[in-house]
């Protein structure tokens, strides 16, 4: 029988559930990097806080607020067995997550430390990785969990799309870039990479590398459409979520 092969990416986005008073209220996705404190859970804003990121305003009907999260961890030891842990967001009435410097609430995504890890196995996110050269029209990967959807036991399900806007350009003067993707609920906090199978491959600075395997680089943190007619997506830069994780000390 041939060796099963998994791309690294398929284990390190993380299906969350988010609870309020243990019930469960919706679906995302998360990924995990290593902060100088401790590792943290990375996902957007409004998967932990419940409100729209552009009003301010509930997403559920009923006003529900998420208390605790669920993440669908990797087993230590077992690649291809995943167990569930329960962070609290809460610590009394004070968030545990941690935002942006300077963005604060204006940045779509959080860092929550982690700290219920037993029998954990973490596969942390470089935020700065190959520099594969990326730019407008260039091919991009949505990793995540489209409706709650697990793609073989909790592996990721990949969104093909494309770099929609100028990536080192902040578009409306914020550290994001466009991407056109056919993106769905359950995908907010996914990694967005570039992932190149080997061949020839544009670095930045004008080089060509020659690879025989995968190369992939971290672009940054989908935070959902424009507006629910366009397939078109905000991508929070990666430059700006290590900001955040680099002053969790």
């Amino acid at each position: 029988m041939p060796d099963i092969i998994i791309a690294l990416p398929s284990v390190q986005s993380l299906l969350i559930q988010m609870q309020s008073r243990g019930t469960p209220i919706s679906t995302g996705t998360a990924f995990v990097m290593q902060a100088p404190r401790c590792p943290v859970l990375i996902t957007n804003r409004h998967n932990v806080t419940g409100c729209r990121p552009d009003t301010g305003q509930p997403l559920f009907p009923n006003g529900d607020v998420p208390d605790s999260i669920v993440i669908t961890h990797n087993r230590k030891g077992h690649l291809g067995e995943w167990i569930p842990r329960t962070e609290p967001l809460y610590e009394g009435e004070t968030p545990r997550w941690k935002e942006h410097p300077t963005l604060g609430k204006e940045a779509d995504f959080v860092a929550l430390p982690l700290t219920q890890l037993d029998d954990v196995e973490l596969y942390p996110y470089d935020a700065v990785g190959t520099p594969i050269r990326v730019g407008p029209a260039d091919i991009v990967s949505v990793i995540g969990f489209p409706f709650g959807l697990q793609a073989g036991g909790s592996l990721a399900v990949w969104a093909t799309g494309f770099v929609a806007s100028e990536p080192d350009i902040n578009f409306r003067g914020l550290p994001l870039f466009l991407i056109d993707c056919r993106s769905r609920p359950g995908q907010s906090g996914s990694a967005v990479i570039a992932y190149r199978n080997g061949g020839a491959i544009p670095m930045d600075g004008g080089s060509t590398t020659l690879g025989s395997s995968p190369v992939w680089r971290f672009l940054g943190i989908y935070s959902g459409r424009i507006n629910e007619q366009s397939d078109l997506g905000f991508v929070w830069k990666a430059i700006a979520v290590k900001e955040l994780v680099d002053i969790i000390v």
